[in-house]
């Protein structure tokens, strides 16, 4: 395959991952102003009205979520449990998340940093970006580390991520490995952590 051939396929490439980019934002921005992405009733009666096409409506729900930074996930996270139950409502959770964070990661390695400030403060990013002067081995442990957590500015660090040496493979093995525990425990914090604590206090 010649030089002129390959800069073809990449431009196609371009223009495809610029317009998936584009319908994310557009596709979230209107979907958090009709009030989907905060409103779980909303949410539900959205994905239950197409029973055939609800778990994957709702799976690209969770895609956007990630991909558009500034849009809660919490909400999407506990209506999967609520409207699916808990184990299908995880499972759809994981590939939403997983799928997201992955499609993030390489639309940050690709329009760099430009593209990472627009969604991060510029003061949490020199923040982010001071712990891989530790060393590159280091920020990917804690990377690791954070990612396990259920209350943790995921997408940022994803963002932030695509801009150091990481690598593909150690991404893609904090992703999968990390993601289950942390879906899990928000999840049931949102579900059940209101009446948890009302039964404590009572």
């Amino acid at each position: 395959m010649n030089e002129k051939v390959l800069k073809i396929i990449q431009i196609i490439f371009n223009i495809i991952s610029i317009a998936g980019m584009i319908a994310c934002v557009v596709g979230g921005y209107f979907l958090y102003r009709i009030g989907i992405l905060q409103d779980p009733k909303a949410l539900s009666e959205l994905v239950l009205a197409h029973n055939l096409l609800g778990p994957f409506i709702f799976i690209g729900l969770q895609i956007i979520q990630v991909v558009v930074p500034i849009i809660p996930g919490g909400i999407t996270t506990a209506a999967g449990v609520m409207i699916f139950g808990p184990y299908k409502g995880f499972i759809y959770n994981y590939v939403g998340i997983v799928i997201g964070s992955i499609i993030l990661f390489h639309l940050g390695r690709v329009y760099g940093g430009a593209l990472v400030k627009t969604f991060i403060k510029e003061k949490n990013y020199n923040k982010y970006m001071s712990w891989v002067n530790k060393g590159q081995k280091k920020f990917d442990w804690i990377f690791f580390g954070i990612i396990l957590l259920p209350i943790a500015p995921d997408d940022a660090l994803v963002l932030v991520s695509s801009q150091t040496k990481m690598s593909w493979k150690f991404f893609l093995f904090t992703i999968f490995l990390g993601k289950p525990l942390p879906i899990f425990l928000y999840s049931y914090l949102l579900i059940h952590g209101g009446s948890a604590l009302t039964h404590f206090l009572t």
